[in-house]
């Protein structure tokens, strides 16, 4: 599967740097970029990326309002495939990525980031999981879990969820991908991600970083705590 993405960042050398990393990756192809965000909305309407890589503070239209109209539910030109976004950010703490965030991005990642780093998180969104920066991630969500929010899932909902998907919702709170989550309670991958699916369904989540988001606010995992041990 091959990985459509486009750069939206203010500054050429960032862009082209991007554009340089990606562009080691077969897996990845970068088809535009753009200098603010109202040529990425633009843009990403006519091309139709699988991701858009969001610079957060831009001028005129900024990566988060830019980011709440490509993740509408009438951008996307297939319903079943929405354009996500990862964006991209300078400081561990900016109001501006909660922001985007809650607009609908599927994570944020550091520019610092190592190239590695990048190309792992644009496959790992593309593959429909969220990516939250390592660095500053337990801050992040420490954040997010004190702040009150217009939806989260009623204990009704949460008694929906089987043992086995309250178990995968819980590591992937704590930030574990799918393939730590298949490690650490000995299940395939596929099942896994046929748990979080179902998961997403049953409490009305967009995606996984709403889905952690809501874990935490909803008090079934607590900042600052460990994940369960491993079964036996």
């Amino acid at each position: 599967m091959t990985v459509r993405v486009l750069v939206a960042d203010d500054e050429p050398l960032v862009r082209s740097g991007i554009d340089m990393l990606l562009s080691s990756c077969p897996q990845v192809v970068v088809v535009g970029e753009t200098a603010d965000g109202a040529e990425a909305v633009r843009e990403a309407r006519r091309l139709q990326p699988d991701i858009v890589l969001m610079d957060v503070r831009m001028p005129g239209v900024d990566g988060v309002e830019a980011t709440r109209q490509i993740t509408a539910d009438s951008f996307s030109s297939s319903p079943d495939s929405p354009i996500k976004v990862l964006i991209l950010t300078t400081f561990n703490h900016d109001e501006a990525v909660y922001a985007a965030l809650r607009a609908g991005a599927s994570g944020f990642l550091l520019k610092e980031a190592a190239r590695a780093e990048l190309v792992r998180a644009v496959l790992a969104i593309a593959a429909g999981d969220g990516w939250l920066d390592p660095a500053v991630t337990r801050g992040l969500l420490s954040e997010f879990a004190a702040r009150p929010e217009p939806y989260r899932p009623t204990p009704t909902q949460l008694d929906e969820l089987t043992p086995r998907e309250r178990e995968v919702f819980v590591l992937a709170a704590y930030g574990m991908s799918n393939s730590e989550i298949a490690e650490h309670l000995y299940i395939g991958e596929a099942t896994v991600k046929t748990h979080f699916g179902r998961i997403l369904m049953k409490l009305g989540f967009r995606d996984r970083v709403q889905a952690v988001v809501a874990a935490y606010q909803s008090g079934l995992v607590t900042p600052g705590s460990e994940p369960p041990p491993r079964s036996v």
